[in-house]
């Protein structure tokens, strides 16, 4: 049991750090999908979500209120907030708000009370993509000469009121604006623009809402990659640590169970005269002494010497008669 108690304890701990309950972003849609928009107009917001159990709610930040939910200010309809009269106190910032305070892109919608609106698109557009301005009075006719601007500076003239920008790169982003004589002029719409990956084609639909408040809500993927493979290549590192201890820890209780000591004395005794009779003992004495399981043994080999003996006196054997 504490063989596996690691490995599962580290298999565990990879599992909480590199998994976990993501909300999947929504995404604003207005329709119809433009930033300006005359008095007494009507437009519709949604959330398009991913998630139906994120609980997403629209919010707008109005000189009215901030945070306002949908339902004081307009219609809700499941997940569709309709504003059937618009008014100029509508201007603001509209975005869509999980229950988790994760938020979607946000869109700026202008309400004008003057005769002049720029159409330019609600969402931030693609780089490479191209866009197209139009110029348009409130009465008709509605396609007249129009002088476009980009942050105060004039671009050109165009006869119908219509401009497209060809593939618009990322000095392409600001502040337009459009005017016609005798009528007025618009307010001012900024537009952004995206940078393309390198997997997606020119398209001329709008992409994805993307800004840089929203991208901070969710988890980068490369970084969520890169932490999961440190956790794993440590997780890798700590086992086979681990398992190098137990098998040299195995292999030195082995070893320990299996050695045998022996102890061998040799001992040269001497041929002692007083007392002869000890030299004829055993020439080896083993003994054997074992405790757990380690055997002591010890041999003592004695020299013996050979036995010298006085010769008996002559002896004379006379006869007596």
């Amino acid at each position: 049991m504490r063989g596996t108690s690691l490995p599962r304890s580290l298999f565990l701990t990879f599992l909480l750090c590199c998994t976990g309950v993501k909300v999947l972003p929504a995404g604003l849609t207005v329709s119809p999908s433009r930033s300006q928009f005359f008095e007494g107009e009507s437009v519709s917001l949604s959330c398009e979500e991913d998630d139906s159990s994120a609980g997403w709610t629209l919010r707008r930040n109005t000189t009215r209120g901030t945070r306002a939910q949908c339902g004081g200010w307009g219609k809700l309809d499941g997940l569709t907030c309709n504003m059937s009269y618009l008014f100029p106190h509508d201007t603001g910032v509209y975005w869509c708000e999980s229950r988790e305070g994760a938020s979607s892109s946000s869109v700026q919608i202008t309400v004008t009370g003057g005769s002049v609106i720029l159409q330019s698109p609600v969402l931030p557009v693609m780089e490479g993509d191209d866009v197209t301005l139009s110029c348009r009075t409130k009465t008709p006719p509605s396609s007249l000469p129009a002088a476009f601007y980009k942050d105060g500076s004039l671009i050109r003239t165009e006869p119908a009121g219509h401009m497209t920008v060809h593939q618009v790169t990322s000095s392409d982003g600001g502040l337009y604006q459009c005017s016609i004589s005798g009528h007025g002029e618009s307010p001012s719409s900024r537009i952004s623009v995206s940078e393309r990956s390198s997997t997606s084609s020119p398209s001329t639909a709008p992409p994805p809402p993307s800004t840089s408040s929203s991208s901070s809500q969710f988890v980068p993927y490369g970084l969520l990659s890169l932490t999961a493979a440190i956790v794993l290549v440590l997780l890798l590192v700590l086992l086979v640590i681990h398992h190098i201890n137990r098998k040299s820890k195995a292999n030195q209780e082995d070893g320990e169970e299996s050695i045998t000591y022996s102890d061998i004395e040799i001992l040269q005794q001497k041929q002692r005269k007083d007392k002869p009779n000890q030299d004829s003992g055993p020439s080896a004495v083993i003994s054997t002494r074992t405790t757990d399981d380690v055997s002591y043994s010890q041999i003592i080999i004695r020299e013996n010497r050979r036995r010298e003996f006085s010769r008996e006196p002559a002896v004379v054997y006379s006869t007596l008669r």
